[in-house]
């Protein structure tokens, strides 16, 4: 069972999300934040299907889209492209504090039942940045998973930069849709001014909370390096490279079928979240 909620924010911003229930819940029960990552959102592919796994297996799951993320209240499109272009780091983190704020206020649906001292996060791809951040600044978060994760926050091509220094604006392909998506100058500005706060090395050297990075090995080779490059970090962490999984552990959306790659990363981010919520 699940029920959706939505956060006003300033500016005419929003954020909407859904909490899954563990079925037959008694009692108070972790809760695990899950982050989608660049062009991503909260209904698409695989999330809910994370969502519910992680429900039948006794943890609260909220999913949600980042208030800029570009899908508005359609849920399942990309008609807040004016959004999406100006989106940054700094406007995911403030999204995230929002979230975990009204969390530990319980105004979410089924909230009662949530247990603030076992909360997880887990994020895809950028995603996977952004957990690791909140998390850093966060001690209330006690276990952190990354999927297919970035290591570096700055992972666009220079020739996107080129374009929007000198036109103001550039656009980046949705493979899916093949929609031309727009990203502002204020979208690098954001991690020029925030480098050290945006580093996700540092964090992860400096960090208590333990990070599990699950990373598909044919996904782009400069993520798989990177994968490895947090596992070394610190000796809390902890890697799992999943044979043949490419960035989406090869599902597809809309998500009709659950590949091989699929089920063994939310086995992983189960077992994972058992062992330390």
């Amino acid at each position: 069972m699940s029920q959706s909620f939505v956060i006003p924010l300033e500016d005419n911003l929003v954020i909407r999300g859904d909490v899954h229930e563990p079925k037959g819940v008694t009692g108070e029960r972790p809760v695990v934040l899950i982050c989608h990552g660049f062009k991503g959102y909260k209904d698409w592919n695989f999330f809910p299907h994370l969502a519910e796994q992680l429900a039948k297996n006794g943890f609260f799951a909220i999913r949600f889209n980042f208030s800029c993320n570009g899908v508005g209240e359609s849920l399942h499109h990309f008609d807040e492209l004016d959004k999406f272009a100006i989106n940054t780091y700094s406007r995911e983190q403030a999204d995230l504090s929002s979230l975990f704020e009204q969390l530990v206020q319980r105004t979410l649906p089924f909230s009662e039942q949530f247990d603030l001292k076992r909360i997880g996060i887990i994020g895809h791809s950028r995603g996977g940045a952004n957990s690791i951040i909140f998390a850093a600044e966060h001690p209330e978060i006690k276990a952190v998973v990354t999927w297919n994760s970035v290591s570096h926050v700055d992972f666009f091509p220079e020739s996107l930069k080129k374009q929007i220094r000198e036109q103001g604006i550039g656009y980046v392909e949705n493979a899916r849709t093949k929609e031309q998506m727009p990203m502002k100058a204020n979208v690098f500005d954001d991690m020029q001014e925030n480098v050290e706060r945006f580093h996700v090395i540092s964090h992860l050297q400096r960090m208590t909370t333990p990070v599990h990075i699950i990373q598909g090995d044919a996904d782009n080779e400069w993520l798989v390096n990177g994968a490895s490059t947090m596992k070394e970090t610190a000796s809390i962490h902890s890697l799992a490279m999943i044979s043949g999984g490419d960035h989406t552990f090869n599902a597809t959306h809309p998500l009709k079928k659950i590949p091989t790659q699929l089920d063994e990363a939310v086995n992983e981010t189960i077992q994972f979240l058992q062992e330390k919520l």
